[in-house]
C-alpha cells in the first residue's frame, strides 16, 4: 500500500507505506523495514522483548520517545502489555531490526486516543528498533531454570493444578537428540512414575488448553546431578521440551468441594501416597499427602464423627510427609511436619521420634535427646528411642571435645598473638630508648663542641 492517505485535519509529512501485517489484512498495521535485522528467529508469545522506539503523529509532531528518555523499554509480547500493533508488529522483527510500524486507530489507542497527546481516532508511526528478546521463566523463585517460549497460544485463562488430569504430547531432546516422544494422559503429581522431569510437570501448570511450547529446562528441574540411565542423559544436562496440552480436567479445588468428598479424596490420596512411598517415590508421595493437608487443615463446623476423621487423615499426612523429607533429607521441612503432628496429638510416639531424627540431621543433638528421651518416657519399649538417646550423647560429646579443641587452638592462637604483640611493643620501646640515647650522646657532644668553641 503506497498512496498517500490523509486522517483528520491539516497536512501530514508522513507517506502511508509498507507490507499490510494484521492477520485480518485490513490494513490495519504497515511495516516498511528500514534495516534488516540479523539470523531467522523471531520472538514468540511470552517473550520478554527489549526495543528503542520514537512515536509520532501523521504530521510528524513527536508524542513519545525511549530514545530521548536513554532507556530501553521491555514488555511480554502478544500478552496486552502494549497496543495491539506493537504485539502484531514485534513479532514479525529480528534482532537488530530498525522498522517503521503505521498503526491504524483500532490497533492503537482507538476513537478515545491517549490525552493529551494522542488525539481521538489517531494514526500513529513509531519507529521500533529490537535489540533482544528472551523466553519467560515460569519458576516461583525466577531462578531461569524452566524458560519458555510459546509456538501456539492456548485458549482461555485456566490453567492445570495439582492433581488434574491432563492429556499431553511431549518431544524432550537433549543436544539436538530426541530421546522421549510420546503422547500421554496422567494426574499432575504422577509424572515422575512415566519418567518424567519434575520441570516438565511445572511447565504443564502454566500451560492453557491448546498451547504449544518449546521449554529449555535446567538440571534442577530436569534429571539433576544424577541424569537419567534409560534415555542415556548425563548428569547436570539442561534439556528441551516441546510441549502441547490437548485437554485437562482440573483437580477440585477445596473450596469447591464437600466435607464428604474430602474425606473421601484424602483416604484416596493416602493410599496413592503410600504406595509410592514404598516404591521409594519419595517426592510423589509428598504431593499425595499434601494435598490432605490443604483439603483438610482449615475445614471446620465438622460433626463430631467427622472432626475424628479429619484430624486422624491430617495426622497420619504430617507424619508421613516427616518420613519423606527424612528420606529425602531434608530434615527442616521434616521438622516442621512433626511440629504440626504434635499439634493435633502432643505426644503422638512416631511425631516425637521423627521430630528427633530430623533435629539429630539438624546437629542439634540436645534437642534430638530430649524428644528421644520423651518417647521412651511415654513408651519405654521402644528400643529405637533407646539407642538413639546413647547416640545422641555420644554425639554431644564429641561435639563438645570438638568445641574445646576449637577454643583451645583459639585461645592459643590469642596467646601467641599477644605474645607478639608484647614482643613488638618491648623492641619499640627498646628501640625508642637507645635512639633516646644516642640523642642524648648527640646533644651532649653538641653541648661539648659549643664549649670547646667558646
Amino acid at each position: 500500500m503506497t498512496a498517500e492517505e490523509l486522517t483528520g485535519e491539516g497536512q501530514h509529512t508522513i507517506p502511508m507505506e509498507g507490507e499490510d501485517i494484521t492477520p485480518k489484512k485490513d490494513g490495519g498495521v504497515l511495516k516498511l523495514v528500514k534495516r534488516e535485522g540479523t539470523g531467522t528467529e523471531l520472538p514468540m508469545t511470552g517473550d520478554k522483548v527489549f526495543v528503542h522506539y520514537v512515536g509520532t503523529l501523521l504530521d510528524g509532531t513527536h508524542f513519545d520517545s525511549s530514545r530521548d528518555r536513554g532507556e530501553k523499554f521491555s514488555f511480554e509480547l502478544g500478552k496486552g502489555q502494549v497496543i495491539k500493533a506493537w504485539d502484531i508488529g514485534v513479532a514479525t522483527m529480528k534482532v537488530g531490526e530498525l522498522a517503521q510500524l503505521i498503526c491504524k486507530p483500532e490497533y492503537a489507542y482507538g476513537s478515545a486516543g491517549s490525552p493529551p497527546k494522542i488525539p481521538p481516532s489517531a494514526t500513529l508511526v513509531f519507529e521500533v528498533e529490537l535489540f533482544e528478546f528472551r523466553g519467560e521463566d515460569i519458576t516461583d523463585e525466577e531462578d531461569g531454570g524452566i524458560i519458555r517460549r510459546i509456538i501456539t497460544k492456548g485458549q482461555g485463562y485456566s490453567k492445570p493444578n495439582e492433581g488434574a488430569a491432563v492429556e499431553v504430547t511431549v518431544e524432550g531432546t537433549y543436544e539436538e537428540r530426541v530421546f522421549d516422544e510420546r503422547e500421554l494422559k496422567f494426574e499432575i503429581g504422577d509424572g515422575e512414575n512415566l519418567c518424567l522431569p519434575p520441570g516438565v510437570e511445572k511447565a504443564i501448570m502454566a500451560m492453557e488448553q491448546g498451547e504449544e511450547a518449546l521449554f529449555t529446562i535446567k538440571p534442577k528441574y530436569g534429571f539433576g546431578n544424577a541424569g537419567n540411565s534409560k534415555y542415556n542423559i548425563p548428569g547436570g544436562a539442561t534439556l528441551q521440551y516441546k510441549i502441547k496440552l490437548s485437554a485437562f480436567e482440573k483437580a477440585k479445588e477445596s473450596w469447591e468441594m464437600t466435607t464428604a468428598e474430602k474425606l473421601e479424596q484424602s483416604g484416596i490420596v493416602k493410599e496413592k501416597g503410600t504406595q509410592y512411598f514404598k516404591e521409594g517415590k519419595y517426592k510423589q508421595a509428598s504431593v499425595q499427602y499434601k494435598r490432605i493437608v490443604s483439603w483438610l487443615e482449615h475445614e471446620s463446623g465438622l460433626s463430631e464423627e467427622d472432626e475424628k476423621k479429619a484430624k486422624a487423615l491430617q495426622l497420619a499426612a504430617h507424619l508421613n510427609l516427616a518420613m519423606c523429607y527424612l528420606k529425602l533429607q531434608e530434615p527442616n521441612q521434616a521438622l516442621e511436619h512433626c511440629d504440626k503432628a504434635l499439634e493435633i496429638d502432643d505426644s503422638n510416639e512416631k511425631a516425637l521420634f521423627r521430630r528427633g531424627e530430623a533435629l539429630f540431621g539438624m546437629k542439634e543433638f540436645d534437642r534430638a535427646r530430649d524428644d528421644f528421651q520423651r518417647v521412651l518416657q511415654l513408651y519405654p519399649a521402644n528400643k529405637a528411642a533407646k539407642s538413639q538417646v546413647v547416640l545422641c550423647q555420644k554425639s554431644i560429646k564429641e561435639q563438645h571435645e570438638k568445641d574445646k579443641r576449637i577454643y583451645a587452638n583459639m585461645f592459643q592462637k590469642f596467646a601467641e598473638r599477644d605474645s607478639k604483640k608484647e614482643t613488638v611493643k618491648v623492641k619499640s620501646e627498646s628501640k625508642e630508648s637507645s635512639d633516646s640515647e644516642e640523642m642524648e650522646v648527640e646533644n651532649g657532644e653538641k653541648e661539648a663542641a659549643s664549649e670547646a668553641k667558646a
